[in-house]
Parts: C-alpha cells; sequence; structure tokens
C-alpha cells in the first residue's frame, strides 16, 4: 500500500512513534526519521533498513524541534534523500509528573515548546516538501489534550493546542488536497511514557482494568491506525481527533490515571 511512499516521522526513534515507522516501514514505504539524539537515529536506522528489506535505505537525522533552523535543514535533507513527503508524522514529545504549584516556568514551558512549538514547526517548515494533493499529515496528540489529568498541566496545555492547530491547519490545507489529522494514543505499554507516569508494574495492572477492552494498548495498535489515516481509505477524513485507547478515554479514565499518579 505505501510501496515507495515518503514517510517522515519526526521523533521517530523510540516509542510509539518508532512503533508508527516500523508499520510503514513493513509496508514498503521509503523512511526518514529525526530526533534529537544520534544514538537513537542510528539504532532506529539500523532496525527500519532491516525491515524494509535490503533495498531500504531510510534517512535518519537529527533536530531539535524547538529550534526552527534545524527543523528546516533535516526536512531538507530527508527530501533530497527520499522525495517529496507523502505521509507526515509529527510525533516529539516530553512529559513528567508534577503539580503546576511545584513546576518552574522554564519545566513549564519545556513541555509547551517540545509539543506545541515543535509540532507547529515540523508541520510549517514541512508544507512545501509535501506532495500536493495527496499528502497525509498526523499529529501524534494524547488524551490530556481534552481529559484533564492531575500532575499533567502542561501536557494538557500542549497536547490541546496541537489539537486545536491539528483542526486549523485541516482548514487551511485542504484546498491544497492535505489532509490533517491526530491520533490519540491511550495508555500503551512498554513506551516511555508509561515508564515514566506508572512506573509500578501493579498500577499498570489496575490501569489496564480502567479500559473497556480490557488491556494495554500496542505501538502496533496505533501503527495500524495511523497506516489507515494516510491511507485512501481515510481519504475523505481531515480533522479528525481520533481516540487509540480501546474506549478508556469514555469512562473517567482522567480520575483513575490522575489517582494512581498522586499515590492513591
Amino acid at each position: 500500500m505505501f510501496q515507495g511512499k515518503h514517510v517522515l516521522v519526526a521523533g521517530g526513534t523510540s516509542g510509539i512513534n518508532l512503533g508508527i515507522a516500523r508499520g510503514f516501514a513493513r509496508a514498503g514505504a521509503k523512511l526518514s526519521v529525526f530526533s534529537r539524539k544520534q544514538d537513537k537515529v542510528d539504532a532506529a536506522l539500523a532496525e527500519l533498513s532491516e525491515l524494509g528489506g535490503a533495498a531500504a535505505k531510510p534517512f535518519g537525522g537529527t533536530a531539535d524541534v524547538r529550534q526552527a533552523e534545524a527543523v528546516q535543514a533535516v526536512l531538507a535533507a530527508a527530501v533530497q534523500a527520499n522525495g517529496a513527503i507523502d505521509v507526515l508524522i509529527s510525533g516529539a514529545a516530553g512529559n513528567f509528573p508534577a503539580p503546576a504549584v511545584a513546576m518552574s516556568a522554564n519545566a513549564f514551558g519545556s513541555v509547551i515548546g517540545i509539543d506545541l512549538l515543535g509540532t507547529f514547526h515540523v508541520l510549517r517548515f514541512a508544507f512545501e516538501h509535501l506532495k500536493k494533493p495527496g499528502a497525509s499529515v498526523i499529529n501524534i496528540s494524547a488524551p490530556q489534550a481534552f481529559l484533564p489529568m492531575a500532575l499533567q498541566s502542561h501536557v494538557c496545555a500542549a497536547k490541546a493546542g496541537v489539537d486545536m492547530l491539528t483542526r486549523t491547519l485541516a482548514m487551511e490545507w485542504g484546498p491544497a488536497g492535505v489532509r490533517v489529522n491526530s491520533l490519540v494514543p491511550g495508555p500503551i505499554d512498554d513506551t516511555e511514557g508509561m515508564k515514566r507516569l506508572l512506573p509500578d508494574p501493579s498500577k499498570k495492572e489496575a490501569l489496564a482494568r480502567t479500559v473497556p477492552l480490557g488491556r494495554l494498548g500496542t505501538t502496533d495498535d496505533c501503527a495500524d491506525v495511523a497506516m489507515f489515516l494516510a491511507s485512501d481509505a481515510a481519504r475523505y477524513v481531515s480533522g479528525a481527533v481520533l481516540p487509540v485507547d480501546g474506549g478508556w478515554s469514555l469512562g473517567g479514565a482522567h480520575v483513575a490515571m490522575g489517582h494512581m499518579m498522586m499515590g492513591g
């Protein structure tokens, strides 16, 4: 389905984003990934090359999404390597649990900078490189965008901004034939975010019991939905904010999550 298509994943060297990159690699896409750390880029490239087969030569670069010039440079290099962008995944994110009254302005601003400003930079400077018409842009959001959670004021603010940016750009870029959507992962196992927010395995088990489908999600779950949103099957879907959470956000998930993070 994606044979020969250029899929660029910002933040695609770990967690959900790497899982999504793996899915597209298996589907034959030409992959470009970037993140801040060269060692993570190198490890991701080695894995994606193996998944994509002998002909796969994924591009990898380093950039801090908070730095506009760095984003511009890495996007230009990716396009030089793999051509115009068919699918853009913007997934760079930062998180740590902290009460608002104990958070410094710099700490709050760091998450806003990575999640919201970083998303803007990636989308803003990728637009000229998108294949128009026909490109698909997918932002990786979070339930905190619409579910208030204790100890997550910075993430709630940032991801709400990401989802509104998704909707706004779906309106602005629709006439150019570019679709823009948000994918909202719920509790996804074996990710850095889960390890930071819920390091206690017993709390992960309790969290799984709050999911209507009865389990935590996987990065493959997210990859499958990302590939749907990027495919022709979703050709009339734009401006959507799509939870991938097994129904978790329907039944007081913010209360359960906040309770567990605060030690209850």
